[in-house]
C-alpha cells in the first residue's frame, strides 16, 4: 500500500496547492484531501517540505516520460521539435491545479535552493531537447539562439494560462510557437550537418 498512498498524497498535494494558489498549505490539508491521517502523511514523507519536493519531482517525471514517448514517435528533427512543443502544452499540463502548482513552485524557488534546483533541471532539459534537433537543421549559433527563444516562448505562454481573464488555449499556444519556429527556420542558413532531415537516433535519454 505504501506506493499507492504516497502517490495519493502527492496527487492530493497538487490539488490542494492548486486550490490555494500557493504552497501555504498544511500537511493536515493535504492528508484530508488524500483521505488519510496527518500522522500517516508524516510517516511517509517526514515533513510537508519533503512532500512538496516529491510533488515537483512527480511533475518533472511525468513531463519527461511524455517527452521521451513523443520523441520516439517522431521521425525527423523538425518532427521532434513539434513533439517537444506539443508535449509542453499537453492537456494534463494545462490542468488549472497543475498551472497553479508550477507558479507556486516558481515563487518558492526565490526562497528554496532545492526548489530552484529542480526548476533549473526543467529549464536545462527543455533547452537541451530543443537544441539537439535544431543543431541538425542549423548552424550552432543560430540553433542556440532559436532554442533560447522557443523555450522562453513556451514558458511565457504557459505562464499566461494563470490569467483567468485572458487564457490562451492549447492549440493556439502550439500554433504561436510553431509560427515562431517556422519563421526563424525559414530565414536561418541550413546546417552543413543537415541531411534532408534523415531520421537519426535522439539523445533524449542521455540528456534527461
Amino acid at each position: 500500500m505504501e506506493p499507492v498512498r504516497r502517490k495519493a498524497l502527492v496527487d492530493a498535494a497538487l490539488r490542494v496547492i492548486g486550490d490555494h494558489g500557493s504552497l501555504a498549505v498544511t500537511m493536515s490539508d493535504i492528508a484530508r484531501q488524500a483521505g488519510v491521517s496527518p500522522a500517516l502523511a508524516h510517516h511517509y514523507f517526514g515533513s510537508k517540505e519533503q512532500l512538496l519536493i516529491e510533488t515537483i519531482r512527480s511533475l518533472l517525471r511525468q513531463l519527461r516520460s511524455d517527452t521521451v514517448a513523443a520523441l520516439k514517435a517522431a521521425r525527423t528533427p523538425r518532427a521532434r521539435l513539434s513533439a517537444i512543443i506539443r508535449v509542453s502544452f499537453h492537456a494534463d499540463q494545462f490542468a488549472p491545479e497543475t498551472i497553479a502548482a508550477w507558479l507556486a513552485f516558481y515563487a518558492e524557488a526565490q526562497r528554496s535552493e532545492e526548489t530552484r534546483r529542480f526548476l533549473v533541471i526543467y529549464a536545462r532539459r527543455l533547452r537541451s531537447n530543443l537544441l539537439a534537433d535544431l543543431k541538425a537543421l542549423l548552424p550552432a549559433d543560430a540553433a542556440e539562439r532559436i532554442a533560447e527563444g522557443a523555450a522562453a516562448m513556451i514558458d511565457g505562454l504557459y505562464i499566461r494560462q494563470s490569467l483567468k481573464s485572458a487564457p490562451i488555449g492549447i492549440e493556439a499556444s502550439i500554433a504561436l510557437t510553431e509560427d515562431y519556429l517556422n519563421a526563424l527556420l525559414a530565414t536561418a542558413s541550413p546546417s552543413p550537418r543537415r541531411e534532408k532531415e534523415r531520421p537519426h537516433r535522439t539523445t533524449q535519454g542521455q540528456m534527461t
